[in-house]
């Protein structure tokens, strides 16, 4: 019995340290609801995914953070072509993990005019299981680039969302996704539009 019991005991530790373990995002997919949140974006305006939703259409796109040259770029594409996407009824919002001074700075790099929220908590990155824990060798890695996670997400430390894209449609089901690990490649404009 007591073979049995220290067994059982066994299991039960080892399924809890995998789970523990296991931080690799899924993302949400095309047909799931997507989860409310309420933030403030660069103006210190308050942001309601639910109230933006009443207007049409939303795109919503998860960035790593200002250092990052292919969020730079992808946010910068996106500007340069707003007016095709609210052509089409749709509003643009940027979530990052990093702090509000560097939302500040992403905003003077890449000129962007939509919202961008500073995800603090990583409330929203977790609801659409896009967060990940970054690990140790990485985090030594980007720091001899000069990118300290600390001091660019501040609390939120060595955590960042695979770069992902939704359109979430009026109704709150997500329309389109594009959810890649691989951080250089990113939803295209056009892929954007043709789904709006």
């Amino acid at each position: 019995m007591k073979k049995i019991l220290t067994s059982i005991f066994v299991l039960i530790l080892s399924v809890v340290a995998n789970a523990q373990v296991s931080t690799t995002p899924y993302g949400l997919k095309v047909g799931d609801k997507a989860p409310m949140f309420l933030g403030k974006d660069q103006n210190n305006k308050d942001v309601s995914l639910e109230s933006v939703l009443k207007n049409g259409d939303v795109v919503i796109l998860f960035y790593r953070g200002q250092w990052c040259p292919y969020c730079n770029k992808q946010l910068s594409n996106l500007n340069d072509s707003l007016s095709f996407l609210t052509a089409k009824g749709a509003t643009v919002i940027a979530i990052s993990p990093e702090t509000v001074a560097n939302v500040d700075k992403t905003v003077t790099k890449t000129k962007v005019t939509f919202s961008i929220l500073s995800d603090a908590g990583l409330k929203i990155s977790k609801s659409y299981d896009v967060n990940f824990g970054v690990d140790e060798k990485t985090i030594e890695k980007y720091k001899s680039y000069g990118i300290d996670f600390a001091k660019a997400n501040g609390e939120n430390g060595a955590n960042l969302p695979v770069p992902a894209t939704y359109i979430i449609g009026k109704d709150g089901t997500i329309k389109y996704a594009f959810f890649n690990p691989n951080y250089s490649k990113r939803a295209s404009v056009k892929d954007l539009i043709d789904h709006l």
